[in-house]
């Protein structure tokens, strides 16, 4: 009795075994080659959107950058010429030997 109940018993659970299989099995063929499509398209999608946001940042940061240098271009100018015309000055006023 007991061999009959374990052939039972297996028979039985590969019964809900592929049962369960049926239910929970992966999508087709086609269905995940489209799932994957998809999936793909989003990701560029987002990847080119991730990328134009970040050379604007780039550019934003670049501008701020050449304006930055610019200013303490003129500034460094500026500051010379001013030292040049002190030395001069100072030059002028000394007595000379």
């Amino acid at each position: 009795m007991a061999a009959n109940d374990w052939i039972k018993g297996f028979i039985i659970g590969g019964l809900i075994g592929a049962a369960l299989g049926i239910l929970y099995a992966p999508k087709s063929g086609k269905e995940t080659r489209e799932d994957i499509c998809k999936s793909t398209e989003e990701l560029l999608a987002k990847a080119k959107e991730q990328y134009e946001h970040a050379k604007a940042k780039m550019e934003d940061i670049s501008s701020h950058g050449k304006e930055t240098y610019a200013e303490k271009k003129e500034r460094l100018k500026r500051a010379i010429e001013a030292g040049v015309e002190a030395f001069k000055e100072e030059k002028a006023g000394s007595p000379q030997a």
